[in-house]
């Protein structure tokens, strides 16, 4: 069994090493010395994930009782803590419901906690918290586990995409089973990442190359959902792939009733709306999704469903069709009245009529997919292109500071953090204290002190979880922030609770678009 304290000292060295391809050579190293079922825990360690992604389940540990903790003497045993070890106890944390969890949390932590030394508490809390902060993330991690089960790197990326947990994927890689890898398939009820859109930012450079065509379809304000139609019935699943299905019987019903009988998953969004149809602010919607134990509270709010792609038929997965033959199978299971708009365009002008209508029925935007686009999941690929009037980003709140006069006692100004996939990092480009309701003031203020890491003065530096749609005027150069990069007159359009932190806009976004800003401006100068 090796030892917490190998993995603590992998981490150290980790955090030392700067080239991608050096931190990938010391994890291999270290991995091929573990047993194939230490490397499921050791793998979901590493990146700060101790729990497998497709179970809802979570630590809800907060920072202050982990330094309340590290309070403890650490205790001379002769047993000292394993990768097993940890991995397991944290699962075990993960599973404590109800009255006096808290307790119980704190019992198996302190139990933990006492056998280590200062490295290791280090490196646990880490973990715990989620901000591992050595440069290591899943795209590392992914490479490292492709060199040990000697694969290609799109055959593990593709694997983990339909497998949902990269500890069951790195055990597999420690067997030396590359045939079971690739031969993964995607099952129903096991829910995957769904694919993602690039920012589309001039619709002109899409019809410069003759032929082009696409299929163009509404961009709801809504919630994105998968959909899982078996044995078993229905269940449906948020993009952070959690069960939502007992808080939407509607949308069940609305399923049941416009969609043959068949095995498949689907892909869609769902939307709160109005007596008349039209859609309602996202905000509504969040009401039934936070409400799962109280639906009589907020049945009023009628949600909609639009199915937009399949990714599984009666026992065929479809995700390497091109998306024309994936629409026409689902055209094929279900009524016109729950698939989303869409049109086949030829050029700017049809697009630009579209993009009115969509504005017109209410929605932000519109989505562009070529034909002969696979399905990729987890993906953001260029084969689906998001359009919208406004240029908006998702950014993570990493840090909150307390507000003053009518706002005493909320946290009330924001720090913006774009996504670095290549650091695994979370970098700061701005400011805002606009746009949220006192509702959402005091709602986002009890979630952001949950996740509390460390507080100075009147600023709290909390773990990057929740993600905010930014509207802003401008991207200027900043010395303020290590990014470069600062928004002008930043304000929260909304709280986007179905996103994933990782999910949010890169900074090389930001810079692309700081770029793109400023060739247009040139123009004008």
């Amino acid at each position: 069994m090796v030892l917490f304290r190998e993995f603590s000292e992998l981490c150290e060295r980790l955090r030392e090493t700067t080239g991608r391809k050096d931190k990938v050579s010391l994890i291999v190293r270290f991995l091929k010395t573990l047993e194939p079922s230490e490397i499921r825990y050791a793998s979901r360690l590493l990146i700060g994930q101790p729990l497998p992604e497709n179970i809802s389940d979570e630590l809800d540990v907060g920072y202050n009782t982990l330094m309340e903790l590290h309070e403890l003497q650490s205790t001379l045993v002769a047993d000292p803590l394993t990768i097993r070890e940890v991995g397991e106890k944290l699962f075990e944390i993960a599973k404590i419901k109800g009255y006096g969890s808290r307790d119980k949390k704190k019992n198996i932590l302190s139990g933990l906690i006492s056998r280590m030394d200062e490295v290791e508490r280090e490196w646990f809390t880490k973990i715990v918290i989620g901000e591992m902060q050595h440069g290591v993330n899943e795209g590392v991690l992914l490479e490292a586990l492709g060199e040990i089960a000697n694969i290609p790197l799109e055959s593990i990326y593709r694997a983990y995409m339909l497998l949902g947990d990269i500890g069951e994927l790195a055990e597999l890689a420690g067997r030396g089973s590359s045939k079971d890898i690739e031969s993964i398939r995607l099952e129903v009820y096991r829910p995957v990442r769904p694919m993602l859109a690039e920012q589309c930012q001039d619709l002109s450079e899409l019809f410069k190359e003759p032929p082009a065509a696409y299929a163009v379809e509404y961009k709801l304000d809504g919630a994105r959902v998968q959909i899982h139609i078996g044995n078993n019935g229905v269940k449906i699943f948020s993009r952070r792939l959690n069960e939502v299905t007992q808080s939407i019987p509607d949308v069940v019903e609305q399923i049941n009733r416009r969609v043959n009988r068949c095995i498949a998953v689907l892909d869609g969004e769902i939307i709160a709306v109005d007596s008349s149809g039209r859609p309602l602010p996202f905000q509504m919607l969040l009401r039934r999704f936070r409400r799962t134990r109280n639906f009589e509270e907020a049945k009023h709010i009628a949600l909609r469903l639009y199915l937009f792609d399949i990714l599984y038929l009666d026992g065929e997965e479809l995700i390497d069709l091109p998306y024309s033959e994936r629409w026409s199978r689902l055209e094929k299971i279900a009524h016109p009245d729950i698939l989303i708009p869409r049109k086949i365009v030829h050029s700017e002008d049809d697009v630009k009529s579209f993009l009115d209508s969509a504005i017109k029925a209410g929605h932000e935007g519109i989505m562009l997919k070529k034909f002969d686009g696979r399905y990729k999941p987890g993906r953001r690929e260029k084969l689906w292109l998001k359009f919208k009037p406004s240029e908006n980003l998702d950014l993570v709140i990493t840090k909150a500071d307390y507000g003053y006069g009518r706002r005493t006692g909320w946290l009330s100004n924001y720090h913006l953090a774009a996504y670095d996939p290549e650091t695994g990092r979370y970098e700061i480009v701005g400011k805002t204290f606009k746009g949220l309701t006192d509702e959402e003031f005091e709602w986002i203020t009890k979630k952001l002190l949950e996740l509390k890491l460390s507080e100075e003065g009147y600023t709290v530096r909390v773990k990057p979880e929740i993600v905010v749609e930014v509207a802003y005027n401008e991207i200027q150069k900043s010395r303020k922030y290590k990014s470069g990069l600062a928004l002008r007159f930043a304000r929260i359009i909304k709280i986007k609770l179905d996103k994933k932190p990782h999910e949010a806009d890169t900074i090389q976004e930001l810079r692309r678009r700081y770029f793109k800003q400023f060739e247009k401006k040139s123009q004008y100068i």
